[in-house]
């Protein structure tokens, strides 16, 4: 007995032990792991934290870094062509938009009454305004296109960032340059790098303006199925028949009036040509006289020297 108890008195000492331990190891286990709070903070890498992933919100997904550039065309029908074109544009500036082109033509006896208008609205806002249009006229058509330019957007980002480093890098070198010719070689390669960068840029920040405001062409005409003008009865027709005439009689009293300038001009030119004419007919007939007289006088004194030479002959024949 009295051994048996030695041994569990034993046994209880070395299972204290045991348990003394642990909880030793774990409080220095505890201190270690737990910041301490009598030293200053370490101080953190800027940009540290705006890498860190926030636990705010899920992360963005794919379909919100896709970049479109939305383009249509939308017709209308309207009583008012003109004056709706002006509730257009009204919309527009209040979503924010801008008018990039208009063009009005007024309708006349021979013409419907039309307008046309390039409308830049932001992406997000673009079938809301498209269904807004319905209030102005009646919308006849409606097309739209949205191109994908995502990867043309991140190539053109990545070049310009590309390029940026390296004009930082040029210029660090420019600075530190200890000779001319390592100073004249970094600035050309600058004056190149920044050329090309300056025209990245403007392409994203036009392929940017593209993808924030859609364009659309809306075409507004009135919703007459007839032309102003157009006869729909017999009388109609005559009347029609009758002002036609009137207006090529017209026209051809204004033809008339232009070509009688032409037709004096014409005069004038074909006198001088006559004249012209005349005169060389008159030099060409006075020509074979003056030969004749010339031929006459080279002959007479052949006629004189043969009736010099004969006068012998003559005399012999007196005889």
């Amino acid at each position: 007995m009295r051994k048996l108890a030695v041994v569990m008195v034993g046994v209880l000492g070395l299972l204290f032990l045991a348990g003394c331990g642990d909880d030793g190891s774990e409080s220095q286990a505890d201190r270690a792991s737990s910041p301490t709070i009598s030293g200053p903070a370490s101080a953190v890498a800027p940009g540290f934290r705006e890498g860190a992933p926030s636990k705010e919100g899920p992360a963005p997904s794919d379909s919100a870094n896709r970049k479109e550039v939305i383009t249509g065309s939308v017709d209308i029908t309207a009583d008012d062509p003109i004056g709706a074109a002006a509730t257009v544009t009204e919309q527009v500036r209040a979503m924010d938009g801008r008018i990039d082109s208009r063009t009005e033509q007024p309708g006349t006896d021979d013409r419907t009454p039309r307008a046309v208008l390039s409308v830049r609205v932001p992406a997000d806002k673009t079938d809301a305004f498209i269904t807004g249009l319905g209030g102005i006229g009646t919308v006849t058509e409606v097309s739209t296109n949205r191109d994908d330019v995502t990867m043309q957007w991140e190539d053109l980002d990545a070049r310009i960032r590309a390029l940026q480093a390296s004009v930082d890098r040029l210029r660090a070198l420019i600075a530190g340059a200890t000779n001319t010719a390592d100073l004249i070689a970094a600035e050309e390669a600058l004056s190149s790098r920044q050329g090309e960068l300056d025209s990245l840029t403007a392409q994203k920040r036009s392929l940017d303006d593209q993808v924030a405001l859609s364009t659309l062409t809306i075409t507004l005409t009135a919703d007459d199925k007839q032309a102003p003008g157009d006869p729909d009865n017999f009388w109609d027709g005559i009347v029609a028949g009758w002002n036609s005439l009137v207006d090529w009689l017209r026209d051809a009293v204004v033809f008339a009036g232009k070509a009688v300038p032409w037709l004096g001009f014409l005069a004038v030119l074909g006198g001088v040509l006559w004249v012209i004419v005349r005169l060389v007919r008159g030099r060409g007939k006075g020509a074979p006289p003056a030969a004749a007289k010339t031929t006459g006088t080279q002959q007479n004194p052949k006629k004189e020297k043969s009736g010099a030479d004969g006068t012998g002959d003559d005399q012999t024949e007196q005889q």
